[in-house]
């Protein structure tokens, strides 16, 4: 069982100011509201590979997240880029893609996000099939307000 969703965010920023924004992931708790702390577990500079632990608060409740990023193309003068942010947890496996598309001096940021039980048990079958679309509609507030964030934090730049 699987749940998509896609989001997009205009930007008046070009696409690298939208890029050093979304690939700054040990500054990302001072971005976004909704991420509590980051705990590097890779050094060096943002690409495949890079690993990190990720504190959010959904709903009153913290959770840490091992996260890493599995696709990496930067944005090039004339050409957008994207990134793959994969987690695994509590048997879902999530995919965040993030494409950055230069249109009329701004940037068009497009996150595709998605949710997928692995081996789903029939009480997750159920329990996705019974709380899936609100589980999805509250991560469409939060994913969305990441977007109107990381919006101000490029324009800001």
């Amino acid at each position: 069982m699987e749940h998509t969703m896609i989001l997009t965010q205009r930007i008046h920023a070009p696409a690298g100011a939208v890029w050093s924004v979304i690939s700054d992931i040990p500054g990302s708790a001072a971005t976004l509201s909704g991420i509590e702390s980051v705990q590097m577990l890779s050094d060096g500079p943002y690409a495949v590979g890079t690993r990190w632990k990720e504190t959010r608060s959904m709903m009153g409740r913290c959770e840490t997240v091992e996260m890493w990023v599995s696709a990496s193309e930067p944005p090039a003068p004339g050409r957008g880029g994207s990134t793959t942010v994969k987690a695994f947890q509590g048997g879902a496996d999530y995919t965040s893609r993030f494409i950055l598309a230069e249109r009329d001096g701004g940037t068009d940021l497009t996150l595709t996000f998605g949710a997928e039980l692995v081996e789903p048990t029939r009480f997750n079958k159920i329990m996705m099939a019974v709380f899936g679309g609100i589980g999805m509609r509250i991560t469409g507030k939060a994913l969305s307000r990441d977007l109107k964030e990381i919006a101000a934090r490029a324009e800001s730049l």
